[in-house]
């Protein structure tokens, strides 16, 4: 397949993720150092195809290390309590130097329009102003933090306004107060604030790594709030800790997803948003139902939520003593420490396949996204066995197994192991789908 084939096939690919993400408001959250790398200027590039793809964009520009260049040069100290800059009236001064020229920089980068560079045409107008109300720190264990200020509120509606617009919103980490004083405020602040006031669809934020990371320092591909809270507890990097409590913040006050991508990379942005397998780490908000591998002690809840398909033929009956003995394979939901869900992850390894089989979701809680959380789930641990596709049997659901981008295929097609397992009696289905 030659280059614009693969083009073509990754834009088809890319059209449900086009059509989800119209209309949709994403916060962008990036810092003084992204600024400066030498990729910035493709971020917005991508930032440019993400407006121009529908998607209403809030970004928030960091200045961290601008404010200390200012300072450095002209020779002012520092000074720093509990990791938080004292900004004091000379600091303030760089700060609204600093950030004044970003937003001046940033302004000029998204109003570029040469022919045949990725601007060209994008007409973009940018929106800022005072749409964050601050207040200050104020003094604390007798340290008085002067300008260091915290968000107070974001105006939320005149945002939407020029959003509506079309304009994409650019914030500064400045925040104005009702006396007319200027505050010197911590990106990540402005940027879950803002966040959480909108009700935004997704936080994007860029960093220089790949994404979150585990103590191991391999990238966590997607998790929950609760594990980025374990990440938090074992951080002991100032600026670290911050984005992680921005996205726990996020995460509990409503935003659906945060996403934590690199600003180094050239394709990063757009990997995340518009592929399947994404580029850094997704964060999803945590369900109040949890989901986690099953044990021995989940047998007889497992039992029970399945005996009625067992009963009525849509699955094979399975007894307590095989159920013990591949109770590994499974994946449950608990809610209240009630089994509502189940499914289960047969490999094949020597087919790098995986089987999906005994997805049940209790009839009292269907009509959610539960089969989707758990298939994503087995999918993630078929990735983590080295397998490279997964099938299912279906005599039922074959619909919602096709809307979930499996396709159907022939049983010869099988693993030879499943082939000699396959009953024809029961005429299933098969569906399968390359990860």
């Amino acid at each position: 397949m030659n280059s614009n084939e693969n083009n073509v096939k990754w834009f088809r690919s890319a059209a449900p993720y086009i059509n989800a993400h119209r209309g949709k408001t994403f916060v962008l959250m990036f810092s003084g150092e992204a600024i400066q790398h030498d990729n910035f200027a493709n971020i917005i590039h991508d930032i440019a195809l993400l407006r121009s793809l529908g998607v209403k964009l809030v970004l928030v520009h960091g200045a961290r290390v601008q404010i200390e260049q200012r300072l450095a040069a002209q020779a002012i100290a520092q000074h720093f309590a509990n990791n938080v800059r004292i900004t004091d009236a000379e600091t303030l001064a760089a700060v609204k130097d600093a950030t004044g020229s970003l937003r001046i920089h940033i302004d000029a980068l998204l109003t570029m329009g040469l022919v045949n560079s990725p601007m060209h045409g994008a007409q973009i107008r940018v929106s800022s102003g005072n749409f964050v109300i601050a207040k200050p720190i104020g003094v604390r264990d007798g340290i008085d933090y002067k300008y260091t200020g915290l968000v107070r509120r974001v105006d939320a509606q005149g945002i939407k306004t020029q959003l509506n617009f079309g304009s994409i919103v650019l914030l500064s980490p400045v925040g104005y107060s009702s006396t007319g004083e200027v505050f010197n405020l911590a990106l990540e602040d402005v940027a879950a604030q803002a966040a959480i006031a909108l009700q935004a669809d997704k936080l994007i934020t860029l960093t220089e790594q790949s994404g979150l990371l585990d103590n191991q320092g391999a990238l966590i591909r997607s998790c929950g709030v609760a594990t980025v809270s374990q990440l938090l507890r074992e951080q002991e990097d100032h600026v670290q800790q911050l984005l992680l409590k921005a996205i726990i913040l996020c995460g509990k006050q409503g935003v659906e997803r945060c996403h934590c991508v690199s600003y180094t990379s050239d394709s990063a942005l757009l990997q995340e948003l518009f592929t399947r397998d994404g580029s850094g780490t997704l964060v999803a908000k945590d369900h109040h139902e949890q989901l986690s591998a099953a044990s021995i002690d989940d047998v007889g809840g497992i039992l029970e939520l399945i005996a009625p398909l067992e009963a009525e033929g849509v699955l094979v009956k399975r007894s307590r003593e095989l159920l013990e003995l591949e109770i590994d394979r499974f994946t449950v939901i608990k809610k209240e420490d009630v089994i509502i869900a189940c499914g289960a992850l047969y490999p094949y390894p020597e087919a790098k396949s995986g089987e999906i089989a005994c997805l049940v979701i209790h009839p009292d809680y269907r009509g959610g996204n539960r089969g989707l959380r758990l298939i994503q789930a087995l999918e993630q641990a078929a990735k983590r066995q080295n397998l490279s596709s997964i099938f299912v049997l279906t005599t039922v659901s074959a619909h919602w197994f096709i809307e979930q981008g499996y396709s159907e295929q022939a049983i010869d097609k099988l693993p030879e192991g499943k082939q000699r397992m396959y009953n024809i009696q029961r005429k299933s289905k098969a569906f399968a789908k390359t990860i």
